[in-house]
């Protein structure tokens, strides 16, 4: 199992800095690499997550309410005892794996069809 780890990016530090509408104003349109990354605590609300890389992602206590993720990889990602209140996932996870990761932090699998 990887270890979350403290990410080298300008977008990064601004969420640490709970700065999401800079995140959302300053993000490139497309793909953005946040793989690995320690999300621990944070209040991701009203984050922009679209096309937004999260594999192996840590957001143990997140707040990810509402958040879209639909379009995002969380592949391998812990969710351990995040706040998932109307947030939307991607439609190849079962409801049974997020919930497993929120109440027991086990690793967020993908299903193949």
């Amino acid at each position: 199992m990887s270890r979350p780890v403290l990410l080298e990016s300008a977008l990064y530090s601004l969420l640490h800095k709970d700065d999401i509408s800079g995140f959302n104003q300053q993000r490139p349109s497309g793909h953005v690499d946040m793989r690995g990354g320690d999300f621990r605590g944070l209040d991701l609300r009203t984050l922009n997550a679209d096309g937004v890389d999260f594999t192996d992602g840590y957001f143990r206590s997140a707040d990810l309410r509402g958040v879209d993720l639909r379009n995002t990889c969380i592949e391998g990602a812990s969710l351990a005892h995040a706040q998932i209140s109307g947030a939307y996932f991607p439609v190849e996870l079962t409801a049974d794996e997020i919930l497993m990761s929120v109440n027991f932090g086990t690793r967020l699998r993908y299903r193949t069809k």
